[in-house]
């Protein structure tokens, strides 16, 4: 899948300069002239996240020895677009996402912060969770642990706290916080199941549990445990049905299916 993803961004970003002649140079440098997609995100994020007192020949380096030391880090860096590919209907292709989808640069630049995180590294961990928060405007504490598949579209402003647990095949859109409830301390964020929905600006609080195939809807403000496979909403989130897929996540109809009422 790797290399057959790698063959079509690379066709794409030919057929581009094609269609547009002046991006030759920029596509030539960060796709073309490279032999491996992980190192073109390698360059690509490294150069947007530069910074005055941080290289990017210098981020390059924690980049790829990351890359290169984590076999997780370079399957999601593959599975990561083919979720953005698969659920995404503005995405033609794998090059728009690829060059344009902040949601996709925070999640892979947050995989390497947690890769640091987890070798004991925190203050490179946390300067890189800084520069990714000044640049996408998303901020994941490194020690958060986000699984396969993850989709996050839009993406400004959401907010993952340290102990945050995400599932595999998860979408959420902008504005979502997975945060505390105050000035707790310890395991004191939300633990998120496989499959699971969020809707923009939902806000999820406290050491709770969002049990497989749910779904959160716009807005709402959860503050306890929602069982499995049920849709929720408002302030506070309450249970108003059951979402019409197991896992709502990879359909994104945010609909919301009412008991009693059609669905909206």
């Amino acid at each position: 899948m790797l290399n057959k993803i790698w063959e079509t961004i690379t066709g794409e970003a030919r057929e581009a300069i094609t269609q547009e002649p002046f991006l030759e140079g920029f596509l030539t440098m960060t796709i073309i002239k490279h032999a491996s997609l992980c190192d073109s995100v390698s360059h690509y994020l490294c150069e947007r996240l530069e910074s005055d007192f941080l290289s990017r020949a210098d981020l390059q380096a924690v980049f790829l020895e990351a890359i290169e030391s984590s076999p997780e880090i370079r399957q999601a860096i593959t599975d990561d677009l083919q979720a953005i590919r698969e659920r995404d209907p503005a995405s033609r292709g794998y090059l728009s996402p690829f060059l344009h989808y902040k949601g996709y640069h925070a999640l892979e630049s947050y995989r390497v912060a947690h890769w640091l995180w987890e070798k004991n590294r925190p203050h490179m961990a946390l300067l890189l969770q800084s520069l990714i928060s000044r640049k996408y405007a998303v901020d994941i504490h490194p020690g958060a642990r986000i699984g396969k598949r993850m989709f996050i579209d839009h993406a400004t402003g959401i907010v993952i706290g340290e102990t945050a647990v995400v599932g595999d095949d998860v979408s959420m859109l902008h504005e979502v916080t997975l945060g505390g409830t105050g000035k707790a301390t310890g395991d004191r964020h939300p633990k998120i199941g496989n499959g699971v929905l969020i809707g923009a600006g939902a806000k999820i609080l406290g050491n709770i549990s969002i049990g497989e195939g749910a779904k959160i809807g716009a807005g709402s403000v959860v503050l306890s445990d929602i069982p499995p496979h049920t849709t929720v909403v408002g302030i506070p989130a309450r249970v108003v049905g059951t979402p019409r897929d197991n896992l709502p996540s990879l359909e994104m109809d945010q609909t919301l299916e009412c008991e009693g009422f059609p669905a909206q």
